[in-house]
């Protein structure tokens, strides 16, 4: 006997993918496949039309990594800067993380889930560090992160007495009263 040709609905281990053209004996297309919903007739038409389902999805895919490529390009160009808390040896008090990147990117444009960019450990240290973007399971970028130490908070002026009475009161009012009204 020939084998059956069918057009597969959903993925059978050992036989193929779900939308894949396969040929089976007629006992396990008519006992098994068919009946269960795995799988359908392959006619004419219904291999025309998978075809060309087939053909749309792979020119979506192509059209996607297109727009995926032009993404990575423009990721290439940016340049993230950080401020952040850092001792005299350059390392930081917390860390710069991939939610605060993908923040900065999303105020630049760039519509990122956090769990795409890759970083191996948390930034800990002032400098240039190159972050890696995943866009897709085919396209990755890269992006410069420059983590700058924040500038310390400027010490605030001792203030002695003088100072505070001056500021209070003018000079020639030390004492609260006129001194033309003295004269009386």
């Amino acid at each position: 006997m020939a084998n059956v040709a069918l057009i597969l609905q959903e993925s059978v281990p050992n036989l193929g993918e779900a939308g894949d053209l396969v040929r089976v004996k007629p006992g396990f297309a008519r006992n098994y496949l068919v009946p269960q919903g795995k799988a359908i007739i392959a006619t004419t038409s219904r291999v025309k039309q998978l075809e060309h389902q087939q053909r749309v999805v792979a020119e979506k895919a192509a059209k996607l990594l297109v727009d995926l490529n032009a993404t990575r390009d423009k990721l290439a160009q940016v340049v993230l800067e950080i401020e952040a808390q850092a001792g005299d040896e350059g390392k930081l008090f917390g860390s710069v993380t991939a939610p605060q990147i993908v923040e900065l990117l999303v105020e630049r444009g760039f519509e990122v889930d956090r769990r795409r960019v890759q970083l191996s450990e948390p930034i800990k240290s002032v400098g240039e560090h190159t972050v890696k973007v995943k866009l897709h399971r085919d396209v990755a970028g890269e992006i410069k992160v420059v983590v700058k130490p924040s500038g310390a908070p400027a010490p605030e002026p001792e203030e002695n007495d003088d100072d505070v009475e001056e500021a209070v009161f003018p000079p020639a009012d030390r004492d609260g009263f006129d001194d033309e009204d003295d004269d009386e």
